[in-house]
């Protein structure tokens, strides 16, 4: 009975480490694609932000 009971208790303790991962993936594609969109619009809002300025 003992066996059975330290068998679960480490399938509850790798399903902890399992969720952790997950969010850390998730953080990091989040991350990629906050960068490629700043990347990609970055140009277009400073020449917005110009030109805005330049009216004023």
């Amino acid at each position: 009975m003992d066996k059975i009971t330290g068998m679960f208790v480490k399938v509850r303790e790798y399903q902890r480490g399992q969720t952790m991962a997950e969010y850390a993936l998730i953080l990091a594609a989040v991350a990629v694609v906050v960068f490629v969109g700043y990347q990609t619009m970055g140009t277009t809002i400073t020449t917005l932000l110009t030109s805005v300025d330049t009216k004023l």
